[in-house]
Formats: C-alpha cells, structure tokens, sequence
C-alpha cells in the first residue's frame, strides 16, 4: 500500500463519521418526521432500519473487499450512500421506504469495512490503536456536528435534516484526490499482524461484545428523542445538542482509550465501558432532573469511548490478511446489529423508566460476563 498523506488521513476519518450518521442525522427530528409523513411503523424505525440492512449484508460486502479492493469497494458505497439518504425525504410509500432505509444499510457497511480496511493496511500495533481511537473519535464527532445540525435544520422543515447524506458525495471527490490508488487484496502477502490466524472463539467473543455495546448506546440515541421533548419539553435543537453532548464525552474518553489499555488491558476496558453504560441508564431511571442529564451525557458517552474503537481494534488484531474482510463484515454486523436490537428494548414498554432501568441491569451483568470471557479467551 502506498504512503498516505495527513490529508488522505483527514479523507478516511471524515469518511469514518458517516457510519454513525446514517441514523442519527435525523433522530433529533423524529417526531415532526413521523407526524408528517404519517407512518405506518414505528418511527424509530427510520434510526434503526440501515442497521438491519448491515446486518444483512455485511458477510457479502466482506468478501466483495478481497474481490474489489477497498478503493472500490468505498466508491461504490458513498454514491449510493447519498442518493438513498436523501430520497428517504420524499418517500411517501411505507413499504418503499423502509427497504431504501434497508438498502442505505447495505452502503454503509461497503463503507466502514472499505476505510477500516485501509487503516489496517497502513498501520500496525499501537499506530494503529490510536489511528482506531482517531477513528473513534471522528465517528463521534460526527456525531456531534450532524446530530446538531440535523435538530436546527429540523426546525426549518423536517426534509432537510435528509440532504446531510450528501456529504458522502464530497468524501468521493476527496477520495479521488488523497487516498493511494491501491487498496486491501487477498494478492498481498503481508499479515495484518502477528496475531493472524487466531481461533474463532475470539472473533465470536469480539462480535458479541461489538453487538451488545452498540445495543446499550443505541438505546439511547432511538428513546431520548422522543423520551426528551415528553418528559423534559424540549425542542429539536435542545435534544440534538445533548445527544451531541453525548458524543463530545465519547470522542475525549476515545482519545484516552489507547492508555487505559495500556494500564488495564482490552478485557478490564471494555467490562469499564460497560459499567459506564450501567450508570448512564441508572440516572435515567432514577431521576428527572435536568442537571443529572449532565451524568448521563457523560456516563454513556465515557460507555461507547471505551468498548466500540477498542473492539474494532482488536478485531483486526486478530485478523490476517485473508480474513480481515470477513472478520470486519463480522464486526460491522454486530455494530449495526446492536442498533437494530436496541429497537426492541425500547419497545419492550411505554415507560421509558423502565426501559432504562431494563437496559441498567443487563449492562451489569454484561459487563460481568465480558470481563470474565475475555480473561479466558482473549489474551490481550
């Protein structure tokens, strides 16, 4: 693989943010799209329906990744990534609907595995941990900035929060001009690390921990906008800027994951980033108080800093060169699969108290089971 430029580097974090908007852009307005569009489903639907469309996909775009190259691979998910993004403002047809909102899935996950398989490519051991930590935190950020922007355009008119979509568009010129010609193949012959050719149980373990994560953070990102305006009263823009808040706290905690990895290891952070997540769900149980808000920004967001970059790192140090598809197909899997999970745990009742506080328990006793699975199974 050639030398990439730190412009090439600002390409794939900017990329890297677009997996994370593809529901969330419009979260903060929800609730003006459902009243206008009249759906015929449930609206946190429209949130969770690409995860679906990942999770359906995935194990085929991870093979298409030896096939096409990552170069390819991530131009053919940004165009479509844009047009279907934005054609959900004008889908009036729920069944027509929902599968753009499935298929939309599908271009995502071409473009997490294509930009993560780059970054394996071009760095190893700890310029790679803290290159996914980076990644971490441009994920998040782009939280930040689309989860505001979509409340304030929101309040504007409820079909604009869709054009955001459109920035894939711009990666693609920014791919043609920073990223090296070539790209992630079965033809190379380096290993992705020394690790290489592990057993299955760690790749199992990694996916059901990347699965139950994004489950626990999504809770929150298809419940607090419609939990928020209700219980709190406040506005599209209001809960945009604390959903965004959420992600400021996971991009400072993901810039220190690289050194509580060093202190505790990868098992004993990802069982901490899963307490976070306890005691997030914990405050919303227990209290409706806006300054304790504060504690749950901090606690979910501190939750997804330590366990979603970290998992994903240690994916890829347990991949070769020959399976790193497959194995990031796995993990985007069970990233979105998470998202899509969170659903039904939000459906589970009318009381959002309840939610919260189911969703405070299994934390607890994930967190418990991931500490001691990792002890026995991963060595890191």
């Amino acid at each position: 693989m050639d030398k990439i430029s730190k412009f090439g580097i600002f390409t794939l974090l900017l990329i890297s943010s677009l997996t994370i908007m593809v529901g969330t852009v419009i979260a903060p307005s929800l609730s003006a799209i459902a009243a206008n569009q009249q759906l015929g489903f449930s609206p946190s639907w429209l949130i969770t329906l690409p995860s679906l469309g990942v999770v359906l996909s995935a194990t085929m775009i991870g093979r298409l990744l030896n096939t096409l190259g990552s170069l390819r691979l991530l131009v053919f998910g940004l165009v479509p990534y844009a047009l279907l993004g934005v054609l959900g403002a004008y889908i009036t047809n729920d069944y027509v609907l929902i599968l753009d909102r499935i298929l939309l899935g599908t271009a995502t996950v071409a473009v997490q595995v294509s930009v993560t398989a780059f970054m394996a490519d071009l760095f190893t051991g700890e310029d790679r941990l803290k290159m996914i930590a980076w990644q971490g935190m441009s994920i998040e950020l782009g939280g930040v900035v689309f989860l505001a922007l979509g409340g304030v355009l929101g309040e504007w008119h409820w079909q604009f929060p869709f054009y955001i979509y459109l920035i894939a568009l711009v990666c693609l010129v920014l791919v043609a001009v920073a990223l090296p010609k070539s790209g992630h193949s079965t033809k190379e012959t380096k290993e992705i690390s020394p690790a290489g050719d592990t057993g299955k149980s760690e790749v199992r373990l990694l996916f059901l921990a990347s699965l139950l994560a994004m489950m626990l953070f999504f809770v929150g990102f298809v419940s607090l906008p419609l939990y928020l305006p209700n219980s709190f009263g406040f506005s599209e823009s209001q809960t945009g800027y604390l959903m965004a808040s959420i992600s400021v706290v996971a991009i400072i905690t993901a810039s220190q994951m690289p050194k509580m990895v060093k202190a505790l290891g990868g098992g004993k952070t990802v069982a901490l980033g899963f307490l976070f997540f306890m005691m997030g769900y914990m405050v919303l149980a227990t209290t409706l108080s806006v300054p304790f808000l504060v504690l749950t920004v901090v606690f979910i967001g501190t939750g997804f800093g330590f366990t979603i970059p970290l998992l994903n790192h240690l994916m890829i140090e347990v991949s070769s060169t020959q399976n790193l598809g497959k194995n990031l197909g796995l993990f985007s899997m069970g990233v979105f699969g998470g998202q899509f999970l969170s659903t039904f745990i939000e459906s589970l009742s009318n009381n959002y108290k309840a939610i919260y506080g189911v969703s405070s328990v299994l934390a607890l006793l994930i967190a418990c089971s991931i500490y001691f699975l990792f002890q026995r199974i991963v060595k890191k």
